[in-house]
């Protein structure tokens, strides 16, 4: 089998009940390819992201797929589906969970709600900084997650690696945030999770939960007033051209997670599931790399647009601020929390 997959124009007449529908037979097509039976069959794993071309998590997904073609000689590659092309992340893993999509960069911020023991991550100002969150990641810790990840039995998901997303920042069309007292009254999208709905809430704002895939035009027409969002997403989404008050609260640092559908995963053989896993690690190393390169090159552009970047000197009236926040999910991840602490 050369394809699992439908042409594009075909999939986007296809309303989502039909999308589902059809990504059962998909995932029917792809473990009848890719059992140890028919081991030299080919397959291609069609890969999800919601940012664009050029985007580090793209381009690092795009460059494991060309080494899984290049040690099989082409029997397994990958063909990646930028730009909300399949959908927002919600309904992305929803389509990986049935084996429509196979590889999905996803936010742990949407992983959260699926399985609870990744929203340790999503804690507010849990991480001392990148660097903090980036030893996390690639330790025995980040592995732990990872594996919390696929060991969950309704997640229907195998977690492969991690990827940086930066830190996360406020970002608005109506003023300049200095103080925690500028935050308040306005409208913020946050992930669809209720840790960053509280979050956003105990800051003074309105924690708006909505679909990546709509946070442009909801700034465009005011539905929103803002959103929070690491620089290159805040950039290369074009919220910088409508949303011009960029302050640099860092509240978050929240990473992204690389899986691949459970339902086709189990169809592999030992020998290409370990393939994989080593090429996500890599891909985890490199994306690092192409994001600070990305980062800067957002800074330049939202600064060359006329953006006003705020740093924020003092973020203690901002951290303790989210306490309720930690005062009501903090007990339940306090084990990890005292492990990422302790690092």
């Amino acid at each position: 089998m050369n394809r699992t997959l439908q042409p594009r124009r075909t999939i986007a007449r296809l309303d989502r009940r039909d999308f589902i529908k059809m990504g059962a037979g998909l995932g029917a097509a792809l473990a009848t390819a890719t059992s140890p039976a028919r081991a030299q069959s080919k397959a291609v794993f069609k890969a999800s992201d919601v940012q664009p071309p050029g985007y580090p998590t793209v381009v690092a997904t795009e460059n494991l797929g060309k080494k899984l073609a290049a040690a099989t000689n082409g029997r397994l590659s990958v063909q990646m589906f930028p730009s909300m092309q399949l959908g927002g992340e919600k309904e992305t893993i929803e389509q990986t969970q049935i084996g429509a999509i196979q590889m999905l960069r996803v936010s742990a911020g949407t992983v959260g709600p699926i399985v609870d023991d990744i929203n340790v991550v999503n804690m507010p100002f849990l991480f001392n900084n990148m660097a903090h969150a980036e030893k996390i990641m690639d330790g025995p810790i980040g592995q732990d997650l990872l594996d919390r990840i696929t060991a969950n039995a309704n997640a229907g998901l195998v977690a492969l690696c991690w990827m940086n997303s930066g830190a996360r920042s406020l970002y608005n069309t109506k003023r300049t945030i200095r103080t925690i007292a500028d935050v308040k009254g306005l409208k913020f999208r946050v992930i669809g999770n209720p840790i960053f709905i509280d979050m956003m809430n105990a800051l003074g704002g309105n924690g708006v939960a909505m679909g990546y895939d709509q946070v442009f035009s909801a700034l465009q027409t005011g539905v929103i007033d803002g959103a929070e969002n690491n620089p290159p997403s805040y950039v290369f989404s074009n919220h910088y051209t409508v949303a011009k008050h960029f302050s640099l609260t860092e509240h978050l640092i929240v990473p992204e997670v690389l899986v691949f559908s459970k339902r086709a995963w189990t169809a592999l053989s030992a020998d290409d599931q370990t393939l994989i896993k080593t090429f996500a690690r890599e891909a985890q190393m490199e994306e690092r790399e192409l994001w600070n390169k990305y980062e800067r090159q957002a800074m330049e552009k939202a600064r060359a647009a006329g953006c006003e970047i705020v740093e924020i000197s003092d973020k203690t009236p901002f951290q303790n601020a989210v306490k309720p926040v930690w005062d009501k999910y903090g007990p339940k991840y306090q084990d990890m929390i005292k492990r990422i602490q302790a690092v």
